[in-house]
């Protein structure tokens, strides 16, 4: 089976790994992204996918927009490939370009379809408390994620799993279910099942301004926010930015979902008094833990912060460093 793999960031990595250690399998060629410009130096920087790629000998195109690059369209038709295989690629292809191969096109993505279509599926699913995603596999149409389904594979996200670790789980799970469903639906074992449209929910490219945390909002949906947009959310601390990088919220309806290490947290979250403080104010400093915030709704423990230009912090050794004290408040860049 002749495949050409479309794939940018390390979520694709996975999926072209499995591809290049099955035997049944021959990854002609590879299209990334092309290089971008990193760090003060703005050296060129290959994607991941590209250096998994060079590792192997592998061809590598990188055209700065495929649907307009003829060079590469024919690259991609004398290739002859069975199937083209897209993992998070991050450009559109062209209804010319999923024409090509004889199979079709087949992309691996990171939500239970017809949900979260877009770019983002995976923080936004986080972001909206979501407790189950996965992965789907389709045969792509020149739509936005809209092709007809093919295989489907779930799992639980954790309370306290952001969208980087939920990710690295998701893109081995990927991995797995994008060999199962090549060699399926090329015995045709698969039948493509339509998406139902009216199901459909999407999950657009993230704005900065989603980085910024707004304390009148409830524990639950800041936590949310920073563990969907990990590690990047941000407050204001004594007149300085503060990233969040980690939360756990307390109450009752969450100790069942916490690791045991935190019951004794939930139970000395009990003994504060916090009914009149503004939503940002510290009402307790738990011994190994760390700040405790009111929010709009209920409190929230900060877990792990970032000074800028600092290094990240656990959330009792802020505490000890700035000399925190019950009252100060951390402000809200609700903007």
């Amino acid at each position: 089976m002749k495949v050409v793999f479309f794939g940018t960031p390390q979520f694709a990595v996975p999926c072209l790994e499995r591809l290049l250690e099955t035997p049944e399998i021959e990854v002609v060629a590879v299209v990334t992204q092309p290089d971008k410009p990193r760090g003060r130096g703005k050296q060129l920087i290959p994607s991941p996918v590209k250096e998994v790629a060079i590792a192997h000998n592998l061809p590598v195109w990188q055209p700065k927009r495929i649907k307009k690059s003829a060079k590469t369209i024919e690259k991609l038709r004398q290739a002859a490939a069975d199937y083209f295989v897209v993992v998070a690629y991050g450009q559109i292809l062209s209804q010319e370009i999923l024409d090509l191969p004889r199979g079709g096109c087949i992309n691996n993505h990171g939500s239970i379809l017809p949900e979260y279509r877009g770019a983002a599926p995976i923080q936004w699913s986080i972001y909206n408390g979501e407790t189950e995603t996965g992965i789907t596999t389709m045969l792509m149409d020149a739509g936005m994620d809209t092709g007809a389904m093919l295989l489907k594979a779930t799992t639980a996200i954790a309370l306290l799993e952001n969208s980087q670790q939920l990710a690295e789980r998701l893109a081995s799970i990927g991995a797995d279910l994008l060999i199962e469903t090549l060699f399926k639906f090329d015995r045709g074992e698969v039948e493509p099942i339509p998406q139902d449209n009216a199901r459909a929910t999407y999950a657009p490219l993230i704005q900065k301004s989603d980085f910024n945390l707004d304390w009148t909002r409830s524990a639950i949906a800041l936590h949310n926010q920073v563990r969907a947009f990990s590690p990047n959310c941000v407050a204001r601390w004594r007149e300085q930015p503060l990233k969040i990088l980690a939360t756990v919220p307390i109450g009752e309806n969450y100790l069942s979902l916490l690791p045991s290490e935190y019951e004794s947290l939930q139970q000395r979250a009990k003994e504060l008094s916090p009914a009149s403080a503004q939503p940002g104010e510290v009402v307790g400093l738990i011994k190994k833990f760390g700040a405790i915030v009111q929010t709009g709704d209920g409190l929230l423990l900060l877990k792990e912060v970032q000074l800028a230009g600092k290094r990240p912090q656990h959330g009792w050794d802020f505490v000890n460093g700035m000399r925190l004290k019950i009252g100060e408040v951390c402000e809200g860049l609700n903007v």
